[in-house]
């Protein structure tokens, strides 16, 4: 997923700071609305994770919802990262592309993975997880 208005933030008066686009990056509607449709509610943690990966992937079925649930999938992966793992960060490429930096510098495409998600169910969100925070 690219954010084109994310640019280049330097030339962008009023920009907002690194919580406001975490924040904007957290709200994943798509994956909420279909998360909550199943009666998971996604609380930004862990454990929320591994409920996502429980469902039955209704969505596959759709091409139109495939790859936007992917995009919401990878966001809310990289929103449960940032919140949980210490020195964990977003990270917006020149292209717009959002990304998770952790601590030891070590840079992780949420989305991509997001998506791979959203298409197979492999790897599972958890398990992304879990290895990001032992990194």
């Amino acid at each position: 997923m690219k954010i084109p208005f994310l640019g280049d933030r330097s030339k962008k008066p009023g920009f907002p700071d690194a919580e406001g686009i975490a924040e904007l990056l957290a709200e994943c509607e798509l994956l909420r609305s279909q998360a909550s449709e199943e009666g998971v509610q996604l609380d930004d943690s862990a454990a929320s994770l591994e409920e996502l990966d429980q469902l039955v992937p209704r969505w596959r079925d759709d091409e139109e919802i495939l790859p936007w649930l992917g995009n919401d999938a990878g966001l809310y992966l990289g929103t449960v990262i940032v919140r949980t793992v210490p020195g964990a960060a977003w990270e917006i490429w020149p292209n717009g592309q959002p990304v998770i930096r952790l601590a030891s510098g070590r840079e992780f495409d949420v989305v991509a993975s997001g998506q791979e998600w959203a298409s197979s169910g492999v790897p599972e969100l958890s398990q992304l997880y879990a290895e990001v925070a032992e990194a």
